[in-house]
């Protein structure tokens, strides 16, 4: 009984840091536009936790109407809600701090030059 409540316990902590991770730092969709944009992705993460503190769930960078066209774009789980929060890939400027809805989605991508 002993061995099998060890075993358990092991388990439970290997498995915790998959559960609670938040997204790598450096990965990413878009990466490949990331070598036009003069803010790092590091530099963007700061960014936009500083806007919005929370942790970050999702992150990408793409082109997007509004302030140079391209924008790193991060999903920060803010107080139990997804906050999508959008940071300038070439100044840094904060873009878009507010909660994410399906319909604000479909207008983003309805509005998105083609890729």
């Amino acid at each position: 009984m002993k061995k099998l409540m060890i075993g358990t316990a092991i388990a439970a902590l290997a498995l915790a840091p998959a559960v609670n991770a938040s997204v790598s730092p450096t990965k990413y969709v878009g990466h490949a536009l990331a070598k036009n944009a003069k803010v790092s992705l590091k530099q963007a993460r700061a960014a936009a936790l500083k806007a919005r503190p929370g942790r970050i769930v999702d992150q990408e960078i793409e082109k997007e109407r509004g302030g140079s066209g391209l924008r790193y774009s991060f999903d920060i789980m803010s107080h139990g809600k997804i906050i999508e929060v959008g940071i300038d890939a070439m100044t840094g400027v904060v873009l878009e701090n507010g909660a994410e809805n399906p319909a604000k989605e479909a207008k983003e991508e309805a509005t998105e030059p083609k890729k």
